[in-house]
């Protein structure tokens, strides 16, 4: 254990509460919770014997060296901003935020006071995926022209102890929708396939779900390369599903959420599959990325998506909701 590191988590829903449990887990530092309500607090106490603040003010009382930002995604920002004025490194909850305004504040504090920060896109964590990456640069399918992104999952059945109708997910003034819920699909197919170009979007609440955001949304990306990307994203699915095929000059890369990789090779017509680790669990990717963010805070790795990083992915979304409510494409200017 860093007996000198105090990791504040802010907001303790279900990601808090996992986040807590794995810092404790690695016996990472001290670790405090901070939320305004006040059941939540009494099962933190009760789980794990934790301080419990109920405001921001309380939290810097104790003087944390590291916060995690865990609140509804319209509130990212500002409590970031908060945290990095007093002097705390940053693990933010996908997405850095629901809007671009504040974001460069927020770089030059993080720049100023030289900040570690990580945007959590734990999916970068996953195995299945780290694998494609590996078989993106050996090669092995050559050129890539087109890759198709999935994810789907019936909103109810995210959190079933909640109403969904009451979730962030649902809410508009909370940054909810499925586009910036599901950046995961584009954080990683631009990390798989590079910078973005050009962005159209087809979105829109297409279901009796009743929420005030998308709940649907296709995205088509030209990549600077020139290749084009489809990313289709809905909470209307009853059956899970997350899975990603690379098409190259040489061959296809599959790979499945639930099963492992598999490849087809041109040159030898044959397919590869690459299994899942046997045993893995959802839980262990947000352990890894746990570890890769003290490693960073030790100096020993740097930050796989930091503010950033994570800003850009952020201006691929909300390039995605104009092109929905314009009809237009959105021509990519690093804006």
């Amino acid at each position: 254990m860093n007996s000198t590191r105090r990791f504040a988590i802010i907001g303790c829903g279900s990601i808090g509460t996992r986040h807590i449990g794995n810092l404790l887990a690695l016996q990472a530092g001290e670790v405090i919770g901070c939320d305004p309500q006040a059941e939540r607090r009494r099962e933190l106490e009760a789980r794990f014997g934790l301080a419990c603040a109920d405001s921001l003010e309380a939290v810097w009382e104790h003087r944390p060296s590291v916060a995690f930002v865990t609140v509804p995604t319209s509130l990212h920002l500002a409590v970031a901003l908060q945290a990095a004025e007093h002097g705390c490194h940053l693990f933010i909850e996908k997405p850095l935020a629901d809007r671009l305004e504040g974001t460069d504040r927020l770089l030059a504090t993080i720049r100023d006071r030289g900040l570690v920060s990580l945007v959590g896109c734990n999916l970068r964590f996953h195995p299945g995926l780290a694998t494609v990456k590996r078989l993106l640069e050996e090669g092995v399918v050559g050129r890539v022209t087109a890759a198709r992104v999935e994810c789907g999952q019936y909103l109810p059945d995210w959190h079933p102890a909640e109403d969904y109708r009451h979730g962030y997910s649902a809410r508009r003034d909370q940054g909810g929708g499925v586009i910036l819920d599901a950046i995961h699909e584009l954080d990683y197919i631009r990390w798989l396939l590079g910078e973005v170009a050009a962005v159209a979007c087809f979105a829109g609440r297409l279901s009796g779900l009743e929420i005030e955001t998308e709940d649907s949304a296709a995205i088509l990306l030209r990549f600077a390369s020139g290749g084009i990307g489809e990313v289709h994203l809905d909470y209307v699915q009853r059956a899970h599903r997350r899975t990603c095929q690379i098409i190259g000059e040489g061959g296809t890369i599959l790979w499945d959420y639930a099963g492992g990789v598999s490849w087809f090779s041109a040159a030898t017509r044959q397919w590869t599959a690459l299994p899942a680790p046997p045993g893995w669990q959802t839980n262990a990717m947000y352990l890894d990325e746990l570890r890769h963010f003290l490693a960073c805070l030790d100096g020993r790795e740097r930050s796989v998506q930091d503010v950033a990083e994570g800003r850009r992915v952020l201006e691929i979304a909300l390039a995605a909701k104009e092109s929905s409510a314009t009809g237009r494409v959105v021509e990519w200017n690093g804006r």
